[in-house]
């Protein structure tokens, strides 16, 4: 089977977990026996291919006002009309045009679509190609693909989300078939009413990860030492997590790992203050990371679609305080691997990590769980054959047999 992935980034340019998930699925669909190419986008320029890794890549340079994953944030006015555009953005398709022209692929596998618009499914759809959308974040329902707005914990559409996804709720009844990350973020769509009477499937993201190390065994009385690792910005929770790790006054150290918006940096260091205890030690692997900490915390305040982090900080044999928030709840599990905590009642943050630093017991009793709680998690086997089962079906359905 010859099958086409269209997605905003392709390796080496990296925003997140989904670019990781997604080269290690392109890469082990072709070890599988696949034929497989992948249209991204680079900030300028008109449509190349190269080699990545042994993958076919093509490189559509984007057609809109400027690069979204600059450092520096643009202002208000400017993201909207970038937005605007985004919106249906016809002058994208005509990559996706010439790109289906010269693979011919049997099946086309969407997946973040930022840049490209939906302007993709029309272009697939009218090539009489079937389509797979796959759900890593909120972009079909907000233009900043989170639904988060500052000061809220509760996702939820406002009415400039709802003018600009206006026509993609109808448009995505026509796909062929939709797959969730997870099934929160999959259910989150359907009370949207999108992807009516579409086959829907859930199929969570993988990531190989080698044991490294045994599960940590804290004595009483030990400093206990918190990470974070991720992008730096508010919807991620990280100003309630200095906030709350000063309030709770342990013996210990918190550790953020990252890089973010330079304003929003400059605002975290501000709330972190003089307080010795906090390092900001900016961009640091997970491998380097993980056994510098004793727990790690994923605070975030936007409906995670998953929250691979979490998986990672658990591989690691590192019990997990996590916010009980989108897919977050379908890999931590409370009392067992970690602990949850509700943004809308923010001193259950400080209230877990006291009493992860003083209940020994506990902590040593989750760290030991950590890594066979997420086992399903650590195959990418499993997540290759469960997507190679949902195209062949996806490509049958769409020959009626």
């Amino acid at each position: 089977m010859k099958i086409l992935y269209i997605h905003t980034l392709y390796a080496p340019y990296i925003a997140g977990g989904a670019e990781i998930s997604l080269k290690l699925l392109v890469e082990g669909m072709q070890a599988a026996g696949h034929e497989v190419a992948v249209l991204s986008l680079v900030p300028g320029g008109g449509l190349r291919d190269e080699w990545v890794d042994g993958v076919k890549v093509y490189r559509a340079g984007l057609k809109n006002t400027y690069w979204p994953f600059a450092k520096e944030r643009r202002g208000k006015f400017s993201r909207l009309r970038w937005h605007v555009r985004d919106r249906y953005n016809r002058a994208m398709a005509t990559y996706v045009r010439e790109v289906l022209a010269t693979e011919r692929p049997a099946i086309v596998s969407c997946h973040n679509l930022v840049g490209w618009s939906i302007a993709v499914w029309d272009e697939v759809r009218r090539a009489g190609i079937p389509i797979v959308q796959v759900l890593h974040d909120m972009y079909l329902l907000s233009p900043n693909s989170t639904l988060f707005k500052q000061g809220h914990t509760h996702a939820h559409q406002d009415t400039i989300s709802r003018l600009l996804r206006r026509r993609h709720r109808r448009a995505s009844a026509l796909l062929t078939a939709v797959v969730g990350i997870s099934r929160s973020i999959l259910d989150r769509f359907l009370e949207y009413g999108y992807f009516k009477n579409v086959p829907r499937y859930v199929v969570h993201n993988a990531r190989d990860i080698p044991a490294v190390g045994t599960p940590r065994q804290r004595g009483n009385g030990d400093p206990l030492t918190v990470g974070y690792i991720g992008t730096l910005a508010s919807l991620k929770g990280v100003e309630w997590l200095i906030a709350q790790f000063k309030r709770a006054g342990i013996d210990g150290r918190l550790r953020i790992a990252g890089k973010g918006k330079t304003e929003d940096v400059q605002r975290f260091n501000e709330l972190a203050g003089d307080d010795g205890r906090i390092d900001f030690v900016g961009y640091v692997t997970p491998a380097d990371f993980y056994p510098t900490v004793d727990v790690l915390v994923v605070p975030s305040l936007w409906e995670e679609p998953l929250g691979m982090v979490a998986v990672e900080g658990l591989a690691n044999h590192l019990p997990v305080v996590a916010s009980d928030r989108g897919g977050l709840r379908e890999t931590v599990v409370h009392g067992v691997n970690g602990i949850r905590c509700n943004p809308d009642r923010p001193d259950s943050l400080s209230e877990a990590l006291v009493m992860l630093w003083r209940e020994v017991a506990v902590y040593n009793r989750m760290a030991a769980a950590a890594r066979h709680s997420v086992a399903e998690y650590l195959s990418v086997e499993r997540m290759v054959n469960e997507y190679e089962q949902v195209l062949h079906k996806a490509v049958a359905d769409d020959a009626g047999i």
